[in-house]
């Protein structure tokens, strides 16, 4: 297995350590194709983008392409924000981005209170006292997931379950439906093997993605393998790898919204 893409990369336009330039270098080195830069969503209220930086950073993704020859993709992992899927991504953000990331995330300005003490805050406490939440919270996380799926052209959700638990299922069905891929995080073990079989068979389709907060860690993939030698999951089902590139839904909804 050979990645092909990595598309969620951090730089200290949030809280990662290497710039454009050097992320896309370390890829390039490791001969992979593409990468997207995906720094946290703007309502992260310790690490958020901001909206006047976004010139710059496009810039300095030009730059880079320029001096290496790579295509890269600038991106956003955008925060969940409300029960009903709201993201922090807003229709006028996109036409600045190539590819649209979401995650759930602490610290965060979220639509209302209530959306922060059923999202966060209830999963949160149930996290860091080592048990399942309530499954009325799960039921929650699950429609949150679900209706920013539905509600927003999003094409990779990241981390999915990590401290935040939600019927795996059922989130991915509604992205085999819309064509949103569940992300395989190399950064932090989300999913178990179990978990991971039970989500492809639905049909849903993977990629496999550092998460790195520093360049050094561009195109990791060890937690990846170790994570699919343990499941039953093809790797014709992980679209970023073997020289394979997703089709990804975001740039087919700008084609014909913005």
């Amino acid at each position: 297995m050979k990645l092909t893409a990595d598309y969620h990369t951090h730089t200290p336009y949030s809280h990662g350590k290497n710039t454009v330039l050097e992320n896309t270098m370390a890829a390039k080195k490791l001969g992979l194709k593409e990468i997207a830069i995906t720094d946290h969503g703007f309502n992260h209220l310790l690490f958020g983008l901001k909206r006047k930086r976004l010139p710059d950073l496009r810039a300095e993704v030009e730059e880079a392409k320029k001096l290496t020859g790579l295509n890269i993709l600038m991106g956003m992992e955008s925060n969940l924000i409300s029960l009903d899927g709201e993201t922090d991504m807003k229709e006028s953000d996109l036409p600045a981005f190539d590819i649209y990331l979401m995650g759930i995330h602490e610290v965060l300005r979220y639509s209302g209170i209530g959306d922060a003490y059923n999202i966060m805050f209830r999963n949160y406490v149930a996290y860091k006292l080592g048990k399942r939440p309530p499954e009325k919270v799960v039921q929650n996380t699950t429609r949150a997931y679900v209706n920013a799926v539905k509600n927003n052209p999003i094409d990779i959700l990241t981390h999915i379950n990590y401290k935040c638990c939600c019927d795996l299922m059922e989130v991915a069905k509604v992205c085999a439906d819309y064509g949103t891929y569940i992300e395989i995080n190399t950064k932090k073990r989300h999913v178990s093997a179990e978990e991971l079989n039970l989500m492809a068979s639905t049909g849903v389709r993977f990629v496999i993605d550092s998460d790195a907060h520093s360049a050094d860690r561009v195109g990791d993939t060890a937690i990846a393998e170790q994570l699919l030698a343990e499941a039953d999951v093809p790797l014709d089902r992980i679209d970023n790898i073997d020289g394979r590139l997703p089709k990804f839904r975001f740039a087919e909804y700008k084609q014909k919204h913005c």
